[in-house]
C-alpha cells in the first residue's frame, strides 16, 4: 500500500491555504444593514447580511460572481429585470443567482432577515465588477460592516 498523500492540493501547485474558524452571532447594530463577513478566499467567499428593513439597493449583476442566497431567519424577496419576482423565501429556503443576472432583493417579513450568502468567484477569465443597472445608493450611511 503506497503511503497517503498529505501535501496540500492547489490549482496552481504551489499555492496554501489555511482552514478558516468562524461563529456566527445575530449582530447588535443601528444601521439598517449589517454584513458579517465569515470567511474569504480567491475563490470564495461567505458573509451573512441582517437587515432590519429594506434590502438590496439597486439592481445589479456580478460578471463573475455565482451567488447562493439561504435564509437562516425572517423572509426576502428577489427580483430580477423590471422588478419581475423571482421567489419569496423564508427559513432554510434561498435561490442561486448565476454570474451575470440581474437582481436585487427586500425583506419582506416582520421578523429581522438573516441571510447567509455563498459567493463563487471566477477571476480567471475577468476582473470581478458590479453591475449597476440603477443608481447605487450610498452603501455607507445604510451599511456597517463586521470583519
Amino acid at each position: 500500500m503506497q503511503p497517503l498523500n498529505t501535501e496540500p492540493a492547489t490549482a496552481a501547485g504551489t499555492r496554501t491555504e489555511e482552514p478558516t474558524l468562524f461563529k456566527y452571532t445575530t449582530p447588535v447594530t443601528e444601521k439598517p444593514k449589517t454584513i458579517v463577513r465569515l470567511c474569504r478566499t480567491d475563490l470564495l467567499y461567505s458573509s451573512v447580511q441582517v437587515l432590519k428593513e429594506g434590502g438590496e439597493n439597486n439592481l445589479h449583476a456580478h460578471n463573475a460572481q455565482n451567488g447562493f442566497w439561504f435564509v437562516l431567519s425572517g423572509r426576502v424577496r428577489f427580483y430580477g429585470a423590471e422588478n419581475k419576482v423571482l421567489g419569496e423565501f423564508g427559513r432554510h429556503e434561498g435561490i442561486h443567482i448565476p454570474r451575470g443576472f440581474y437582481y436585487w432583493f427586500e425583506s419582506c417579513g416582520e421578523e429581522t432577515l438573516e441571510l447567509l450568502q455563498v459567493e463563487a468567484v471566477d477571476l480567471t477569465q475577468t476582473k470581478n465588477l458590479r453591475l449597476n443597472a440603477t443608481e447605487r445608493q450610498d452603501p455607507g450611511k445604510q451599511i456597517k460592516i463586521i470583519a
